[in-house]
């Protein structure tokens, strides 16, 4: 079941002072809303594997094409090739092969886990002004320095969600230990739910506001 929600927040200029509101709505599950947001990064986990892992079974082997002793009279066991499963060297049993570890989830269940997430996490989100006109050129203690003025901790993960990448900006902000840019159009579950803390530019929040709110 869905419902409507409304967020208020309060938005920050580039100085760290509040300049004016910003509201958010939402249509978050309201019942299953954790299942769907498990889903969801379980299929987005699930996608970056590779799913590569390969093994040979006894007839991808190489050898083992004779009979390496005859059927009786030599007290051993019968054996019919020396790439059996039971011989060194041999043949693996139920190993792993190529495979797809991909999940379907349908694009409106995956955009409600996506927003219920976003609701969630609305305690922990900092709406600012768009500040790409600071960044003339990359300089990343410019960004720390209004990281400090939006009172946020450095030690814990930030995330900051764009309206699109600036490369003076990215540049500015990729060797940051904790900090990870997106822009809104790539927002994913995984990213919001590893953050401690989401600084969200207005042009970001009016975008997220247009592409997942179907």
């Amino acid at each position: 079941m869905t419902v409507k929600t409304q967020l208020n927040y309060q938005v920050y200029n580039w100085e760290g002072q509040i300049s004016g509101n910003a509201d958010l709505n939402l249509k978050v599950s309201q019942d299953s809303g954790m299942y769907l947001v498990h889903r969801a990064l379980v299929k987005q986990s699930n996608e970056k594997r590779q799913g590569s892992a390969n093994t040979k079974t006894r007839s991808e082997v190489r050898g083992g094409g004779r009979k390496p002793w005859r059927q009786k009279g030599t007290g051993r066991a019968r054996a019919g090739s020396i790439r059996s499963p039971l011989w060194r060297g041999g043949g693996v049993i139920f190993g792993p092969k190529p495979r797809s570890f991909a999940k379907k989830m349908n694009k409106k269940e995956r955009q409600l886990a996506l927003r219920t997430a976003l609701n969630n996490k609305s305690v922990n989100t900092l709406i600012v002004e768009n500040f790409n006109s600071y960044f003339q050129q990359p300089k990343t203690k410019l960004f720390m320095e209004a990281i400090h003025r939006w009172n946020l901790d450095l030690n814990k993960k930030v995330l900051v969600v764009v309206d699109k990448k600036d490369p003076n900006v990215y540049l500015s902000i990729r060797n940051l230990h904790n900090v990870e840019i997106i822009s809104a159009d790539t927002l994913n579950i995984m990213a919001l739910l590893a953050a401690h803390k989401i600084i969200i530019t207005v042009d970001a929040l009016s975008k997220i506001q247009e592409v997942y709110n179907g």
